[in-house]
């Protein structure tokens, strides 16, 4: 569930940011651009057209919207998911309330931020005192009675089902023509409305109705284990290496139970120091004979035991307890402590890949998550630690929109010995996987076993290209391509085994979320199913 909520959140951000700048686009320079220029045309027409049936028509369509019509038929409708089925339907019921909730609070913002008279035309209602874009009750028609269309078309079988759907859905839509023939709307009012209550539902139901990716095969099945002795596939000595900043005493107890519930009693707690952040306890860990190697903390930890763990075949046991817990989210692990350390106990070794990169001023190292330079070491660079505690990862996206200003950088790029490209950018980044915080897809096509890493160039100019190169990251590539997988004029992406990036300039890198030092190259190339992790049976 907590994944689920950082999704919307994270999501909901991106929304309002959306509906906002659209807002202002249509307010500014596009409100003297055709079709926005005929707007006027349009809502003088539907004026003319009045006539007292078609007011009493439009004053009871339009009432479907309103917020009291809304709030009662979400709860009405929650009510009949909750008692009527013989299992409750939580999941769905939640999914339709905090649609419709998305939905106004994203319609509060936008109103504060977008300031747009209504339309110079008789109105026949009271005109509120909120902004004309967008159309609040076009936007919680279509959360509600869309949301309602969804459910029935996901969750009932029936001849009649689509029909049903088809009636719900056009709710909205005549909402939004009763909201302008009643002089309260502009057009694009009500096309904001319906974009601003679908995305809503998209990112709602992504987050709770949509389960999770685990790229792990179910585990063989094999006998039941004597009473007592380690369940799951891993027996023998276990070492635990925590981060001491993260994990404490009481979710150090909590892990330690969840070993001997699964029989690895007397396990081994290393903390780790501010010296040596987890491979030196590892590379321990390993001397001595470990059998398993229990990791408890955030990214930068779980790549410094992956230093150590790299080609060992020893398996490792991801406990998220960091800010963004990317490799954890990217697996599909549980992101509480105790679950994901259940879960594992309970699963089966999977091989993933890991990066290897280098350059001018950094050693060797390994990468489980991403590398890169530009916007994202920058964003990183200027995330304190008092913010991350206080604010968790959306500290980070407050660092990443003061850094978006960031220079240009000139970079020139050596892919698998192919011919170099030359190119400029704010952000380059090397996946190995790809999702970040709240379950966006970065680098959509990056996946941790196959052998492959990712590099995107982020390029945008102006809002269109920011635009444009959203909608780059949600293309994905076919399986097995390599070369260039994806190509706009605001991003490119690309697969590869072995990457040579070469700066004009001195630039800011990070390593899995970690800054390092500033330079002029990254050389960065993929080891294939180099680190083994326990991961839960499909389906847990």
């Amino acid at each position: 569930m907590s994944r689920a909520v950082g999704v919307v959140v994270s999501m909901a951000v991106c929304q309002a940011a959306l509906m906002v700048g659209l807002g202002l686009l249509v307010t500014g320079p596009a409100a003297r651009v055709w079709p926005l220029t005929s707007e006027d045309e349009v809502t003088d027409a539907l004026e003319r057209a009045r006539t007292g049936t078609l007011d009493t028509v439009s004053l009871v369509v339009s009432e479907a919207g309103d917020t009291a019509t809304v709030v009662v038929g979400t709860l009405l409708a929650c009510l009949v998911l909750l008692l009527v089925p013989r299992l409750p339907r939580w999941r769905d019921a939640l999914f339709l309330a905090v649609a419709v909730s998305l939905q106004s609070l994203v319609f509060l913002v936008v109103t504060e931020a977008v300031d747009r008279t209504r339309p110079d035309v008789e109105r026949l209602d009271a005109s509120p005192p909120t902004s004309s874009y967008t159309s609040g009750h076009t936007g919680a028609a279509t959360a509600l009675y869309a949301g309602l269309a969804a459910l029935v078309l996901h969750r009932t079988k029936g001849p009649w089902r689509r029909a049903v759907a088809v009636l719900l859905l056009l709710v909205p839509l005549l909402v939004g023509v009763a909201r302008a023939y009643r002089g309260m709307h502009h057009p694009t009012d009500i096309a904001g409305g319906l974009l601003n209550g679908g995305l809503s539902l998209l990112i709602v139901g992504r987050a709770l109705l949509a389960g999770p990716h685990v790229p792990a095969a179910a585990p063989a099945a094999r006998e039941e284990p004597a009473p007592g002795a380690p369940t799951g596939p891993v027996a023998g000595r276990t070492s635990v290496v925590f981060n001491p900043t993260v994990t404490d005493e009481a979710a150090c107890a909590g892990l330690r139970q969840v070993l001997d519930d699964h029989g690895h009693h007397g396990a081994d707690f290393v903390p780790t120091t501010a010296e040596d952040p987890g491979e030196g306890q590892t590379a321990h860990a390993v001397r001595e004979g470990a059998s398993l190697v229990v990791v408890c903390g955030g990214d930068g930890t779980i790549r410094a035991a992956a230093e150590a763990l790299a080609g060992t075949g020893i398996p490792l046991a991801v406990v998220p307890c960091g800010t963004g817990n990317l490799l954890a989210r990217n697996l599909g692990l549980p992101v509480k402590p105790v679950e994901a350390l259940a879960g594992a106990l309970r699963g089966a070794p999977h091989r993933i890949d890991l990066g290897r990169i280098e350059g001018d001023g950094l050693a060797p190292s390994h990468f489980t998550v991403m590398s890169g330079a530009g916007l994202d070491a920058a964003m990183l660079e200027r995330t304190s630690d008092r913010a991350k505690a206080v604010l968790g990862w959306p500290a980070y996206v407050m660092a990443g929109l003061r850094e978006l200003r960031t220079p240009r950088m000139r970079l020139t790029i050596g892919i698998d010995g192919a011919r170099p490209l030359r190119r400029t950018a704010r952000m380059v980044l090397v996946a190995n996987t790809g999702k970040v915080q709240g379950g966006a897809a970065l680098v959509p096509a990056a996946r941790p076993d196959d052998g492959l890493l990712d590099l995107m160039i982020l390029d945008p100019r102006g809002p269109v290209g920011w635009l444009s190169a959203v909608a780059s990251m949600v293309r994905r590539r076919p399986d097995g391509e390599t070369g260039r997988s994806g190509t706009s004029r605001s991003v490119e992406y690309f697969t590869f085994r072995r990457a040579d990036v070469r700066f004009e300039a001195p630039q800011q890198r990070e390593l899995d979320g970690d800054p390092v030092a500033p330079g002029r190259r990254l050389v960065a190339e993929v080891r294939p199913g180099a680190l083994t992790v326990l991961m839960p049976v499909r389906g847990e």
